[in-house]
């Protein structure tokens, strides 16, 4: 059985790119399973989805700990505690990193393990659609190729999992296109069997009579939101060309994190600690005076 475990963040598409691999894996005449994880997580958050094949029926279920392939759909994910996208990567795990560096550059800035290969899929995708766009058709292809499955099948798989989604036939062949090239472009690296997961089994637990004030909901300690800098989710940030600004304030007014404020002489600030980049303003600028770079391009929050 090979087992694969993709990070993301919400709406870059891991858990889209899980179904495209379990699906054509499933067309290949594996057996297949797929399944996402996150909670309510907002746009941005680190989210994980889980794909297992084989032969063989799948009997395990539930998260991988022990991956044979792991699929990161950021760079920045790989730095962030919450994502976790290292947890049990050993020597004989390969590694994906959508990235505009080298498997070398990362060895170098990271304590990254395994055989690891890289591709800038979002510039691909930016190349493809004229904007910013999900990475679940390049993600699920990469992953597809590294797992030794057909590209007829990942076309498959890519126009099936789209049209579910409801998007249009344009968008879908653009897809399989952009899925297409970015399975002949990846760095091939070994991908093997990893260890089957266990369960251990705890002792027996006796329960015992606990007084209600033990569960009743209490609050007993302040707000801590801000303590979690959601800025560590952004892929791309607003970039503020003052000259342009007319004082419209409509960035301000769409932010739905509230990060944006408007200085003294009428330009807006926006607090990069917790902008997660969700680009709201930049879309709704009327004078094009807020315009999207890429994280890696510009300084770190």
């Amino acid at each position: 059985m090979l087992a694969v475990r993709f990070h993301g963040r919400g709406g870059q598409g891991a858990k889209t790119a899980s179904r495209i691999v379990g699906t054509a894996a499933f067309l290949a005449g594996y057996q297949a399973q797929d399944s996402p994880i996150y909670g309510a997580e907002r746009r941005g958050a680190p989210v994980a989805a889980f794909t297992r094949i084989s032969r063989d029926p799948i009997r395990e279920r539930g998260m991988i700990a022990r991956p044979a392939l792991v699929v990161a759909a950021d760079e920045s994910l790989l730095a962030d505690p919450a994502a976790r996208v290292l947890e049990g990567v050993t020597d004989h795990t390969a590694v994906f990193v959508n990235s505009v560096k080298s498997p070398e550059q990362l060895f170098t800035e990271t304590s990254i393990l395994g055989h690891v290969t890289t591709l800038d899929l979002t510039d691909l995708v930016i190349r493809q659609f004229d904007k910013l766009h999900a990475l679940s058709a390049p993600l699920g292809a990469v992953a597809a190729r590294l797992l030794g499955l057909g590209i007829v099948q990942v076309r498959e798989a890519v126009a099936r999992e789209l049209a579910d989604l409801g998007l249009d036939r344009t968008v879908i062949e653009q897809s399989q296109t952009l899925a297409e090239r970015c399975y002949d472009m990846v760095l091939l690296v070994p991908v093997r069997e990893a260890a089957r997961e266990t369960v251990e089994t705890a002792a027996m637990w006796a329960p015992v009579y606990e007084p209600p004030t033990r569960g009743t909901a209490r609050i007993t300690a302040g707000a801590n939101a801000p303590l979690r800098k959601t800025g560590t989710w952004r892929t791309f940030r607003p970039v503020l060309i003052p000259e342009k600004c007319n004082g419209c304030w409509l960035c301000f007014v769409y932010c739905p994190e509230g990060v944006i404020k408007i200085r003294d002489d009428g330009k807006p600030d926006i607090d990069y600690d917790y902008c997660k980049g969700c680009l709201d303003c930049v879309g709704m600028c009327p004078t094009h005076a807020l315009l999207a770079e890429r994280e890696s391009q510009g300084a770190k929050a």
